[in-house]
């Protein structure tokens, strides 16, 4: 069992061509693992093929809602990664209204959630959701369908940076919440990380991206994710050995790894 988990990390990013062996070896020599995450069918592949090469790594597979508002879900491609038992999760799928109007684009954005949520049912894998500008829009969607589908409909909501009622709607549906490097350097997020339940939190880096103090300004990575874990040990008032177990457990409950 590792001593952390980076839930939420892009691995398959070209900001890693150059030494990801490297960074792959750091992931090992601090007993790390790591979900690497798909924001197309493309980087989906790359995410699993990286996850079959080595044990500490697994792949989540599916859509970004922004990233390329062109690409459709296609489930017959899916459907051949999902086979793998390295596919722990769907996503990052969701919603995202930071660069565009909801009225512009919420329709596809709609479908395109849909879609991974139905997929993600269909094969009984929890979503890995990417929310930015949409927490209300993404409850709207799932509240309904947790009366529906009950445990089955299950997932975690990445970089979470709502606040604590929007937290709470999300727990009320058994959905965990992660949080990224962002909490070593800004308190916005205090509140929700002590007031939440411990066995709805995840650690995660995002990396490339916001890496955590004392690294912040460089390149994030997976290894980076124990300074993400010391700090919520440390907002919660609580012992890090407790919180580290808590959050490894919370991931092979969620992730059924």
């Amino acid at each position: 069992m590792p001593k952390y988990f980076d839930i939420h990390s892009h691995l398959n990013f070209k900001d890693y061509e150059t030494d990801l062996e490297e960074v792959i070896g750091r992931l090992k020599d601090t007993d790390t693992h790591t979900i690497v995450v798909g924001t197309d069918y493309e980087t989906s592949k790359q995410a699993l093929d990286l996850a079959e090469k080595h044990s500490g790594i697994y792949a989540c597979i599916g859509v970004h809602p922004v990233d390329n508002p062109t690409r459709i879900f296609d489930q017959t491609q899916f459907a051949e990664l999902i086979q793998s038992p390295k596919v722990v999760a769907i996503g990052e799928c969701g919603m995202d209204f930071y660069h565009k109007k909801k009225e512009e684009d919420y329709e596809r954005q709609k479908k395109l959630f849909l879609d991974q949520i139905n997929f993600a049912l269909e094969h009984d894998k929890p979503i890995m959701i990417h929310a930015r500008n949409a927490y209300e829009e993404i409850l709207e969607i799932l509240e309904p369908l947790k009366e529906m589908h009950g445990d089955k409909l299950r997932g975690d909501v990445h970089f979470f940076a709502g606040d604590l009622e929007v937290a709470k709607r999300f727990v009320n549906i058994g959905f965990t919440l992660s949080f990224t490097g962002v909490i070593t350097f800004v308190r916005d997020y205090d509140e929700v990380i002590k007031s939440i339940p411990l066995s709805s939190i995840m650690s995660e880096t995002d990396a490339p991206y916001v890496a955590p103090v004392p690294h912040r300004g460089k390149r994030n990575e997976p290894s980076f994710v124990r300074e993400v874990v010391e700090k919520i040990a440390l907002i919660r008032g609580e012992p890090l050995e407790t919180v580290q177990k808590a959050l490894i457990d919370n991931v092979f409950r969620l992730f059924r790894i």
